[in-house]
Protein backbone atom coordinates (compact mmCIF):
# COMPACT_ATOMS: atom_id res chain seq x y z
CA UNK A 1 0.00 0.00 0.00
CA UNK A 2 1.05 3.55 -0.87
CA UNK A 3 1.94 5.32 2.45
CA UNK A 4 2.14 9.60 2.49
CA UNK A 5 4.25 9.98 5.30
CA UNK A 6 4.04 13.58 7.36
CA UNK A 7 7.70 14.26 9.79
CA UNK A 8 8.24 17.32 11.30
CA UNK A 9 12.16 17.53 11.53
CA UNK A 10 14.23 20.01 13.65
CA UNK A 11 16.66 21.49 11.13
CA UNK A 12 20.07 19.72 11.86
CA UNK A 13 22.89 18.90 9.73
CA UNK A 14 22.09 15.57 8.66
CA UNK A 15 18.62 15.06 10.11
CA UNK A 16 17.22 14.43 6.35
CA UNK A 17 19.90 11.88 5.74
CA UNK A 18 19.63 9.99 9.24
CA UNK A 19 15.40 9.53 7.55
CA UNK A 20 16.70 8.65 4.37
CA UNK A 21 19.45 6.43 5.62
CA UNK A 22 17.20 4.84 7.99
CA UNK A 23 14.46 3.89 4.95
CA UNK A 24 16.88 2.73 2.85
CA UNK A 25 18.67 0.42 5.08
CA UNK A 26 15.33 -1.27 5.79
CA UNK A 27 15.01 -2.03 1.85
CA UNK A 28 12.52 0.58 1.45
CA UNK A 29 12.44 3.04 -1.81
CA UNK A 30 11.30 6.77 -0.48
CA UNK A 31 8.96 7.38 -4.06
CA UNK A 32 8.51 11.19 -3.28
CA UNK A 33 10.54 13.60 -0.92
CA UNK A 34 9.42 16.72 -0.48
CA UNK A 35 10.87 18.85 2.48
CA UNK A 36 9.95 22.96 3.21
CA UNK A 37 10.28 24.76 6.44
CA UNK A 38 7.62 25.66 8.70
CA UNK A 39 6.81 28.97 10.70
CA UNK A 40 9.06 28.08 13.02
CA UNK A 41 12.50 28.29 11.72
CA UNK A 42 13.70 25.65 14.15
CA UNK A 43 11.34 23.20 11.92
CA UNK A 44 10.83 21.38 8.75
CA UNK A 45 7.97 19.30 7.51
CA UNK A 46 9.17 16.25 5.36
CA UNK A 47 6.65 14.77 3.31
CA UNK A 48 7.45 11.41 2.13
CA UNK A 49 5.49 8.79 0.07
CA UNK A 50 6.74 4.98 0.33
CA UNK A 51 5.50 1.67 -0.44
CA UNK A 52 4.90 -1.47 1.94
CA UNK A 53 2.46 -3.28 3.82
CA UNK A 54 0.20 -1.24 6.64
CA UNK A 55 2.09 -3.76 9.47
CA UNK A 56 5.75 -2.82 8.05
CA UNK A 57 5.16 0.65 7.67
CA UNK A 58 3.73 0.85 10.88
CA UNK A 59 7.22 -0.45 12.30
CA UNK A 60 9.58 2.01 9.60
CA UNK A 61 6.89 4.69 11.77
CA UNK A 62 7.79 3.96 15.26
CA UNK A 63 11.65 3.61 14.40
CA UNK A 64 11.37 6.64 12.36
CA UNK A 65 9.97 8.33 15.94
CA UNK A 66 12.58 7.20 17.50
CA UNK A 67 15.25 9.45 15.99
CA UNK A 68 16.92 12.15 17.88
CA UNK A 69 15.95 14.80 14.83
CA UNK A 70 12.10 13.95 14.32
CA UNK A 71 9.90 16.25 16.43
CA UNK A 72 6.43 14.56 15.52
CA UNK A 73 5.18 11.67 12.50
CA UNK A 74 1.81 11.37 11.35
CA UNK A 75 1.30 8.90 8.28
CA UNK A 76 -1.63 10.31 6.17
CA UNK A 77 -2.80 7.47 4.98
CA UNK A 78 -3.63 6.69 8.22
CA UNK A 79 -7.19 9.06 7.69
CA UNK A 80 -8.54 11.60 5.64
CA UNK A 81 -5.79 14.11 4.05
CA UNK A 82 -5.05 16.56 1.13
CA UNK A 83 -2.26 15.35 -1.07
CA UNK A 84 -1.17 17.93 -3.80
CA UNK A 85 1.77 18.37 -6.03
CA UNK A 86 3.10 20.77 -8.61
CA UNK A 87 4.62 19.66 -12.06
CA UNK A 88 5.90 21.79 -14.37
CA UNK A 89 6.07 20.51 -18.02
CA UNK A 90 7.72 21.53 -21.03
CA UNK A 91 6.49 20.33 -24.45
CA UNK A 92 8.16 19.98 -27.44
CA UNK A 93 5.57 20.58 -30.32
CA UNK A 94 4.09 20.44 -34.03
CA UNK A 95 2.98 23.01 -35.84
CA UNK A 96 -0.28 22.16 -34.06
CA UNK A 97 0.21 21.72 -30.92
CA UNK A 98 -0.16 24.83 -28.93
CA UNK A 99 -4.05 25.01 -29.44
CA UNK A 100 -4.08 21.11 -28.22
CA UNK A 101 -2.24 21.83 -25.31
CA UNK A 102 -3.66 25.16 -24.43
CA UNK A 103 -7.22 23.14 -24.43
CA UNK A 104 -5.56 20.75 -22.23
CA UNK A 105 -4.21 23.11 -19.69
CA UNK A 106 -7.45 24.10 -19.68
CA UNK A 107 -9.16 21.10 -18.58
CA UNK A 108 -6.92 20.36 -16.11
CA UNK A 109 -7.04 23.75 -14.65
CA UNK A 110 -3.24 24.08 -15.51
CA UNK A 111 -1.14 27.50 -16.36
CA UNK A 112 0.61 28.35 -19.42
CA UNK A 113 3.99 29.59 -18.38
CA UNK A 114 5.59 29.69 -21.76
CA UNK A 115 4.08 29.56 -24.92
CA UNK A 116 5.78 29.52 -28.45
CA UNK A 117 4.46 27.94 -31.92
CA UNK A 118 6.86 24.75 -31.28
CA UNK A 119 7.59 24.76 -27.53
CA UNK A 120 4.95 24.92 -24.07
CA UNK A 121 5.59 25.64 -20.59
CA UNK A 122 2.66 24.34 -18.25
CA UNK A 123 2.19 24.40 -14.36
CA UNK A 124 -0.35 22.44 -12.82
CA UNK A 125 -1.09 21.50 -9.49
CA UNK A 126 -3.45 19.06 -8.26
CA UNK A 127 -3.79 15.43 -7.01
CA UNK A 128 -0.92 12.92 -7.76
CA UNK A 129 -3.00 10.90 -10.31
CA UNK A 130 -4.33 13.96 -12.28
CA UNK A 131 -0.68 15.11 -12.66
CA UNK A 132 0.36 11.78 -13.99
CA UNK A 133 -2.88 11.84 -16.29
CA UNK A 134 -1.40 15.84 -17.68
CA UNK A 135 1.84 14.33 -18.41
CA UNK A 136 0.11 11.02 -20.07
CA UNK A 137 -1.59 13.52 -22.61
CA UNK A 138 0.91 16.08 -22.83
CA UNK A 139 2.99 13.45 -23.99
CA UNK A 140 0.71 12.21 -26.89
CA UNK A 141 0.56 15.93 -27.79
CA UNK A 142 4.42 16.34 -28.40
CA UNK A 143 7.34 15.14 -26.27
CA UNK A 144 8.26 16.22 -23.55
CA UNK A 145 11.63 17.96 -22.66
CA UNK A 146 11.23 18.40 -18.95
CA UNK A 147 9.42 17.52 -16.04
CA UNK A 148 10.11 18.59 -13.25
CA UNK A 149 7.86 17.51 -10.01
CA UNK A 150 7.56 18.74 -6.18
CA UNK A 151 6.49 15.48 -5.04
CA UNK A 152 3.95 14.98 -2.51
CA UNK A 153 2.42 17.87 0.02
CA UNK A 154 -0.07 16.79 2.16
CA UNK A 155 -2.34 17.57 5.48
CA UNK A 156 -4.92 15.81 7.46
CA UNK A 157 -8.27 16.86 7.29
CA UNK A 158 -9.87 18.24 10.46
CA UNK A 159 -8.25 19.33 13.44
CA UNK A 160 -5.45 16.68 13.59
CA UNK A 161 -2.30 18.73 13.15
CA UNK A 162 1.55 18.00 13.57
CA UNK A 163 2.00 21.45 14.77
CA UNK A 164 1.57 20.50 18.59
CA UNK A 165 5.01 19.51 18.75
CA UNK A 166 5.45 23.06 20.62
CA UNK A 167 4.25 21.47 23.69
CA UNK A 168 5.40 18.00 23.67
CA UNK A 169 8.92 19.18 22.89
CA UNK A 170 11.67 21.92 24.35
CA UNK A 171 13.11 22.91 21.36
CA UNK A 172 16.46 24.62 22.27
CA UNK A 173 16.11 27.98 20.06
Amino acid sequence: MRHAISVLLQNEVGALTRIAGMFSSRGYNIESLNVAPTYDPRVSRVTLVVMGSDAAIAQLNAQLAKLVDVVNIHDMTLGEYFERELAIVKIKLSADGLPRVMSLAKQFGAEILDEAPLSCTVQLTGRVKDIDAFVAEAAEIGELSAVARSGTVAVSKGEVTLTSFERQHLLVG
